[in-house]
């Protein structure tokens, strides 16, 4: 078993997550978030053109009145992905974007995939993210408050909202695109940052009932030694599937691994000194325990 000493690192943890958390709220607030079509709304397109670069593409654009465009290299040499604005009905100006293509690139292209997301649609995306998000949160509220005492279940809570933000936070930062796949990510964050959070939990729980006489500092110490093995192996094997997808999964994949990846590092963070810390904060000791068996027990 590990001996580290992470109880005495607790109180600059959470300054450092306090710094990380309103930084995060700031930037989404006030930089906002790069939402893609899947929630703006607009027509993707996927073409390929041998021989041919990003900036040729993107300037035989910029003429025609498109709105925002986003050009960017996507699989295998010559294969591009554009992003338009939604500026009217996608039938009549795809036409005019391979007729403006031809004339500026001399080389055959190729339209692979034409789609489009109209404002409504994308609108109720948005909202149904939203809305999949604040269940997920709210259900495994509702599991920790079952499961365990309530001081528990607010630990966990502020531990999610902190890998939730923080993440949307650097995306914020950084102008990641938001997509479907994003949402898609911040659920599994959430699963798996819970996961790590109950682990950790339950030893916690167990050993309240065993050690009378260690602080709630020292048992909460003695727990995360004792699940940082599996906590450790646990986030490697993952982060070396994600690095993988990253790095060979191809453009469309890289947002989620990425977000993905930020989430198994603050998860796992975070379970260790944002979840723990709060118990020292609510005093809970083996009496604790003993109080809520009593009101279970008639």
């Amino acid at each position: 078993m590990y001996n580290f000493n992470f109880s005495s690192k607790f109180k600059i943890a959470n300054i450092f997550s306090l710094v990380l958390f309103f930084t995060s709220v700031i930037l989404i607030f006030f930089n906002g978030l790069n939402y893609g079509i899947d929630f703006k709304g607009g027509t993707l397109i996927e073409l390929r053109s041998i021989n041919t670069e990003v900036s040729t593409i993107r300037d035989a654009l910029k003429s025609m009145d498109l709105g925002d465009i986003n050009v960017k290299k996507f699989g295998k040499d010559g294969d591009f992905l554009i992003k338009v604005e939604q500026k009217g009905e996608s039938n009549k100006f795809i036409p005019e974007i391979k007729n403006k293509l031809s004339e500026n690139i001399n080389s055959e292209i190729n339209f692979r995939r034409v789609e489009n997301v109209g404002p409504k649609v994308s609108a109720e995306l948005l909202q149904s993210g939203i809305i999949a998000i604040s269940l997920s949160l709210a259900a495994m509220l509702f599991y920790i408050w079952v499961r365990f005492e309530w001081q528990f279940s607010i630990g966990s809570i502020i531990a999610l909202f902190h890998d939730v933000i923080i993440t949307l936070g650097i995306f914020s930062l950084l102008k990641l695109e938001i997509n479907l796949s994003i949402i898609a990510a911040v659920l599994t964050i959430v699963g798996y940052s819970m996961n790590d959070t109950v682990v950790i939990y339950d030893r916690i729980r167990e050993n309240l009932g065993k050690f009378h006489k260690l602080s709630i500092s020292e048992i909460a110490n003695l727990s995360i030694n004792e699940t940082l093995a599996r906590t450790i192996i646990t986030s490697i094997t993952t982060l070396l599937a994600l690095f993988s997808i990253f790095i060979l999964g191809g453009e469309i994949l890289r947002g989620f691994s990425f977000a993905m990846i930020l989430g198994v590092l603050i998860g796992t963070y975070s379970s260790i000194f944002v979840a723990s810390p709060i118990l020292k904060f609510f005093k809970v000791s083996h009496k604790t325990l003993e109080k809520e068996e009593e009101k279970i027990v008639p």
